[in-house]
């Protein structure tokens, strides 16, 4: 079995030590995009699939879902890891309506999220506090369900029926660039898109905050 150092020289498994992370999501640890040292928010992080590795590298992680369940689950894999985080870095919530300051986060992180929103404004409500809370010369990670290679039965506005009948706000190549522009943003990386035969299209926009004037200077 694959495994690898950690903690005096304790051997752990490859799904030890990263657990259900997102593929995409490793890519940018991979790359150092998301290190030890930044302070990391997970947006909708349901019970924690991206966290496992960076809890156990020391991130300084926060996490934020509307299901109670899912969030107790990440604070108590953080105290089984004995991070030492404190309980308020695990909160129930809206990503529409956030308790975090502005600008405090290193890399926010939002994987298979956006596609749930009711309508454009409430899609623009979550972009728009996401986009908050990330400080200058931070990255925001989304991964959403898109358009992007497959054609889907329209129900109203940018909602579309996917291929198992769910109705998810989708987005495309156009929309994206444009908010990317509207934000003053920097793409990280080219859009890049999977296709899963017949049902759904899901696309990686990563995305950096420049930072202020004063900062660049």
């Amino acid at each position: 079995m694959l495994g690898a150092k950690h903690g005096g020289g304790v051997t752990i498994s490859v799904q030890e030590q990263f657990g259900q992370i997102d593929i995409y999501v490793f890519d940018q640890v991979l790359r150092g995009n998301i290190a030890p040292s930044m302070r990391v928010l997970d947006a909708g992080c349901g019970y924690g699939r991206n966290l496992v590795h960076l809890l156990r590298e020391g991130c300084e992680v926060f996490a934020l879902d509307e299901d109670a369940d899912g969030v107790e689950h990440v604070h108590q894999l953080s105290e089984s890891l004995m991070t030492g985080l404190p309980a308020e870095n695990f909160q129930v919530g809206s990503i529409e309506r956030m308790g975090f300051p502005d600008e405090f986060a290193d890399v926010v992180i939002c994987n298979s999220v956006l596609h749930f929103a009711r309508d454009d404004r409430h899609f623009r409500t979550m972009l728009t506090e996401l986009w908050r809370v990330l400080r200058p010369g931070g990255m925001l990670f989304c991964r959403l369900g898109s358009k992007i290679g497959m054609d889907f039965e329209r129900v109203r506005g940018n909602l579309f029926k996917i291929g198992d009948g769910s109705e998810w706000f989708l987005v495309d190549e156009e929309m994206l660039l444009a908010l990317t522009e509207e934000m003053n943003a920097v793409l990280v990386d080219p859009l890049k898109t999977t296709i899963v035969q017949d049902y759904r299209c899901m696309t990686t926009w990563v995305t950096r905050k420049r930072r202020h004037k004063s900062q660049t200077g």
